[in-house]
């Protein structure tokens, strides 16, 4: 006992003196790196003096794992290890390998270590690696510290050989995205994990674990050495790889245990350990800067650097893995399609066209399917930064550029949110770059400036896809009838554009994009109306909840400064919308129905007719009716089945697809029977089928085993479930039988789906489908992405794959699999590529691992 005291104190004196290289406020990245790595030397002369008194020899090894194993020790980290023993050893069943075992992760205790500890076979450390991608991951980076060499050897061999290097690419990047979701998938969070967050530590270390799984290098000089990576990449990486190393180990000394997170007790603390508190007052009219908001600059320009760098290596590793699925297809006389990604035709092009960066986006945002940007095109666009000066910013080709990405009917919140990782967006709007990372120092806001101004975008993008209408259906109403969305999204970009420089941003912003309309040309009318909202944009939150809505002068004031109700409706919509891009807990349906009743309020009081939720609606049912009308139903046959459908129904259906389910269904509301109807489809070939049944968890499994079955083709899905619980949902499908077979077909096909929807039995196994010539020749490689609603109660599924024959039947297998209930689905499919959409839930869906599952299982069935 008295040698293991003396040893914790020797450790423990070593280790502080070790620290205070650390502490030190001029300690560089480079004095860190050392510093962390004679740690990791320290405790592994502990564990050897330790393996060594307990007795542990050959034919045992002591490995270091995880972040330890890389040579390199945190301040508070944990010390990962692993006792390796060869097969036909049991500690269950030999109990003095046991006691040896347990004395020798007690005395490492004892010795002030803080371990971690796993023993394992050879085999079983196989067999557990191949089932959990975790373990896989932290024997990737094993090394002896002590013990059998030969053993060491030994299951080098088998695990490298064991080793599928596409499995572990895909498992890992399924991991990063899910762990990017739960961290907002930003790098720009107020209180950012410096190793977990996106553009954290992790996301460099994910780089070498899979470039090592396929054996493309074990660190930079290696990548770069393959051509995975160039020098300046490298630099790059290097430099902000030091910034967070250095924050991190700061971090762990400061809270004096192991702590990851920058959080708002720790920030001032770290920047003046960095000696960043010392700026006295104001320079040339500027704020104070805090000290913390200088370190968090800090921080999140390195985090979106290594973010970028992140994707351009991922991208490039992906393609040397999958090289069958990267084959080019030509777009245009500069871009490329690559694995649904834009490619540039040369490394050179925009040195050569500096016109071409804007079309990148509006090539990303005009393309269907496209869902980024490829490695050559990312690395190109990170090297000609410098191109975009302010010459580039006053070209009239750029600018006419970014009005059409701004006047695109879709894509605006992709493109915009691409063009700030990239750094193209502050690059071309100057005053946009002043709020990259800027700090929003409040309980209210969650994000960074320039990211909650894109998350505003995003929200207001919404308001007018109909896929979102459950979401706020006023507003989706509202932007219905609204005719220049375009104009709501200058706004958007533009409210906080000038937070962080004192003063009254709502003036300053209106001043920033008075100039920018200016600039790009737009008309006087459009240019007052964006002036306005800019301007006013705080007005009616803070009139709606904290003035007296009962008063009628106040509502008379504020119509006053309102001045009509399109600027009224324009002003509620970025209300609703910036509320809720302050954080995903400060929305409410309380203060929904304050701006509401402020919005109807005003707008009577404007003279005008306040837009009821349902007026697109109403419109509907009207022609519905007549349409319902000239069939000789009741009177008020329709009212058991409207009474239980919500305006997201009535927006995804026109007046004809409303009347035929009324007059289908009218009689049957309630009554526990599958109803199926067909009809010859009214908007082209093939049927129009409708289901009506009480919902299930594996409906839509059922109707698409079925109709894989009879070799039908899914040309697209509606789903919806009633208030009642009941599915209705609606499918356009095709087959290969003449038109003039319609009808018996359609008789067959009535009766069959009904009895296989209530006829419990299990799911028939899906056909192989047969897969075209042109998709064999050129493959899409499949993609899937899932995030949840603000919520996280419902999860947004999105799909996208080469099509074939049943495959939306195996992607509704694996939700069936996992018992996931679907809310709505938009299945399109794009020449010989589909893009699906799915709203679910389910209790799977709150777990992580659970996640990666369903990811994982979906990618295979999309691969067939």
């Amino acid at each position: 006992m008295a040698d293991l005291q003396a040893l914790r104190a020797e450790y423990r004196s070593q280790k502080a003196l070790l620290l205070q290289g650390i502490s030190r406020t001029n300690a560089t990245g480079r004095d860190v790196h050392k510093t962390l790595a004679r740690l990791a030397q320290l405790a592994d002369g502990v564990l050897k003096r330790l393996w060594d008194k307990a007795g542990l020899n050959a034919p045992f090894a002591l490995l270091a794992v995880g972040g330890y194993g890389r040579g390199e020790l945190f301040p508070f980290s944990d010390v990962d290890v692993l006792v390796l023993l060869p097969d036909g050893y049991d500690p269950e069943t030999d109990t003095t390998l046991k006691a040896r075992i347990e004395a020798f992760i007690g005395s490492c205790w004892d010795a002030g270590l803080e371990i971690g500890s796993s023993v394992r076979t050879l085999s079983s450390c196989l067999a557990e690696s191949h089932r959990d991608v975790t373990i896989q991951t932290a024997l990737l980076e094993c090394r002896l510290v002590t013990g059998d060499a030969a053993l060491m050897q030994q299951f080098q061999a088998a695990y490298s050989a064991a080793m599928d290097p596409q499995a572990f690419f895909v498992a890992k990047t399924l991991e990063l995205r899910q762990r990017h979701t739960k961290y907002e998938n930003t790098p720009y969070s107020l209180e950012p994990n410096c190793k977990e967050s996106p553009g954290g530590l992790r996301d460099l270390q994910i780089i070498l674990w899979v470039a090592k799984a396929a054996g493309y290098g074990n660190n930079w000089n290696e990548l770069a050495a393959n051509g995975l990576a160039t020098q300046f990449e490298v630099q790059q990486i290097r430099r902000n790889e030091s910034v967070l190393v250095r924050v991190r180990a700061r971090l762990h000394l400061i809270a004096n245990r192991r702590e990851d997170r920058l959080i708002f007790d720790m920030q001032t603390a770290v920047a003046e350990s960095f000696g960043l508190g010392e700026g006295k007052g104001a320079s040339n009219g500027r704020p104070v800067v805090r000290a913390s908001e200088a370190l968090m600059k800090r921080y999140y320009w390195a985090a979106k650097a290594v973010a970028q760098l992140n994707q351009i290596l991922l991208l490039n590793i992906e393609e040397r893995l999958y090289p069958s699925t990267h084959t080019p297809h030509r777009i245009n006389d500069r871009f490329n399609e690559k694995a649904g990604m834009v490619d540039v035709v040369s490394d050179d092009l925009y040195e050569r066209e500096p016109h071409a960066i804007l079309e990148t986006f509006l090539v990303y945002q005009t393309n269907l399917g496209l869902k980024g940007l490829s490695a050559r095109t990312l690395r190109a666009l990170y090297n000609a930064r410098n191109l975009m000066d302010a010459g580039f910013r006053r070209d009239p080709v750029n600018r006419e550029t970014f009005n059409k990405i701004l006047m695109e009917p879709t894509g605006i919140t992709h493109a915009m949110r691409l063009m700030n990782q990239t750094s193209v967006l502050g690059r071309y709007l100057w005053v946009f770059r002043r709020i990259v990372g800027q700090m929003q120092h409040d309980l209210f806001h969650v994000y960074t400036v320039d990211q909650h101004i894109l998350m505003v975008l995003r929200n207001m993008r919404r308001f007018f896809i109909v896929e979102y209408a459950h979401e706020y259906p006023f507003c989706s109403q509202l932007a219905s009838g609204w005719d220049k969305p375009w104009l709501l999204y200058v706004a958007a970009l533009f409210h906080d554009i000038a937070k962080g420089r004192g003063g009254d941003h709502s003036e300053l912003g209106t001043v920033e994009v008075r100039r920018f309309c200016k600039q790009h040309g737009f008309a006087a009318e459009d240019t007052q109306l964006i002036e306005f909202v800019v301007r006013e944009h705080l007005t009616m939150s803070r009139i709606a909840q904290k003035s007296d809505l009962s008063d009628p002068q106040t509502i008379l004031d504020f119509a006053k400064r309102v001045g009509n109700e399109r600027q009224l409706t324009a002003l509620y919509l970025l209300t609703v919308a910036d509320i809720r891009g302050t954080s995903p807990k400060v929305w409410n349906a309380w203060k929904g129905k304050l701006l509401e009743d402020l919005y109807r309020l005003t707008s009577r009081a404007l003279g005008g007719h306040a837009p009821d939720p349902d007026a697109e609606v109403e419109a509907r049912k009207r022609e519905a009716l007549v349409l319902v009308n000239m069939h000789s139903l009741p009177f008020e046959a329709h009212k058991p089945l409207w009474d239980t459908l919500d305006v997201g129904y009535f927006m995804r259906h026109d007046a004809s697809d409303i009347a035929w389910h009324t007059r289908q269904l009218s009689r049957l509301v309630g009554t526990g029977k599958a109803v199926v109807r067909a009809r010859r489809s009214p908007v082209g070939e093939g049927l129009q089928v409708l289901v009506y049944t009480p919902d299930q968890s594996d409906l839509l499994a059922r109707i698409c085993g079925y109709f894989d079955q009879r070799s039908f083709s899914i040309l697209d899905a509606r789903i919806h479930t009633a208030r009642n619980g009941y599915a209705l949902d609606t499918f356009q499908v095709i087959t290969s039988a003449a038109p003039e077979e319609y009808r018996e077909i359609t008789s067959l096909l009535e009766n069959d789906l009904a009895k296989v929807i209530t006829v419990a039995g299990p799911l028939p196994a899906p056909s192989r489908g047969r897969v075209s010539r042109r998709v064999k020749s050129f493959p899409i490689a499949p993609r899937v992405t899932l995030t949840p609603d603000e919520k996280g109660q419902r999860w947004l599924l999105n799909v996208s794959a080469s099509d074939r024959v049943g495959l939306l039947y195996n992607i509704a297998l694996v939700l069936a699999r996992h018992h996931l209930n679907l809310q709505l689905a938009k299945v399109a499919t794009l020449g010989e590529r589909v893009e699906d959409t799915f709203l679910i839930d389910g209790p799977e869906l709150q777990s992580n691992r659970k996640q990666i599952e369903i990811e994982t299982e979906l990618l295979e069935a999309l691969s067939g």
